[in-house]
């Protein structure tokens, strides 16, 4: 086993799960993806791994209730996503999970494979499939607001763009009063910035005061474990009020581990700042956000 693969089967292990990656012979493993972890898949590493790509064999195990032919689904389905992020000299197992569960969680939302199915064969047909607008989770249960019922655009206020070994990192935040509002608005933006709605993860965040003391704090990861988390956890730190804030990240191929997270939190800060959200005293959230483990 290479270094590189070491570690990373250490580091996928430690975060998934210690059955996530697990080793069966040669230089076979099985992975189980934790948005379906009842199938796990068989992909075998070369020897000058991550200079040369994993393959994906096909399915290790499946489940006894998991639906006829959903296991296929499942290796097609990967070795797409594979074919897409691997770059040459990059481990590459970390972004593979990220992915493939994001997706598996756009097009098996029941636990089922039907739109999968369909979206194959849209492409199948020539048919483009339908463009995802709007981040899974939270936000996306309830219907959107049309952006066409908004007079003006928000008023959005950006951060310095952040480039971090090809990835790239932007945040814009705005003043909101409502709830109603904030997906307004977040909708607005998804639909009509093709760039936005085509980024990896949009990471999505909000703290409002009502009426009657009344306080609404919600975030959304868009794919991105924790993220969103983290970036409220940042509005609390930095006391902003009656403000979203919308963190988006395009990967540029290469893992850039924790240190996602310090980007996310440092373009959320800086649009924080330029937007005038931030009092005089909320420079110290930085410095004690920074003694925080």
């Amino acid at each position: 086993m290479s270094e590189e693969l070491n570690d990373e089967v250490t580091s996928i292990n430690s975060i998934y799960g210690e059955d996530t990656l697990q080793f069966i012979s040669g230089h076979i493993y099985a992975l189980s993806l934790p948005a379906l972890p009842a199938i796990s898949l068989r992909i075998e590493f070369p020897v000058d791994y991550p200079d040369a790509p994993p393959s994906i064999l096909g399915t290790q195990s499946v489940g006894e209730s998991t639906a006829k032919g959903e296991g296929n689904h499942l290796v097609n389905l990967t070795r797409n996503v594979l074919a897409e992020i691997y770059i040459i000299g990059s481990p590459c197992v970390f972004d593979l999970v990220e992915e493939v569960d994001q997706r598996i969680q756009q097009l098996w939302p029941d636990g089922s494979t039907e739109q999968l199915e369909k979206q194959q064969a849209a492409q199948e047909d020539g048919q483009p499939s339908a463009p995802h607008l709007s981040p899974p989770g939270v936000i996306s249960d309830t219907p959107q607001p049309s952006y066409g019922e908004l007079s003006d655009p928000p008023p959005w206020t950006l951060s310095d763009v952040l480039t971090e070994k090809k990835s790239i990192f932007l945040a814009r935040c705005a003043s909101v009063a409502s709830v109603a509002q904030a997906k307004s608005y977040l909708a607005h933006l998804l639909s009509s910035d093709k760039k936005v709605a085509k980024a990896t993860h949009n990471i999505t965040a909000w703290r409002i005061r009502g009426e009657n003391g009344v306080q609404y704090q919600d975030c959304d990861d868009d794919g991105e474990t924790a993220a969103g988390g983290r970036v409220l956890h940042l509005m609390d730190l930095m006391d902003v009020w009656d403000v979203m804030v919308v963190v988006s990240r395009w990967y540029g191929g290469v893992q850039l581990g924790p240190d996602r997270f310090r980007l996310m939190n440092q373009a959320a800060r800086d649009a924080f700042v330029k937007g005038g959200f931030v009092e005089e005293n909320g420079k110290d959230a930085g410095s004690r956000m920074k003694g925080k483990k």
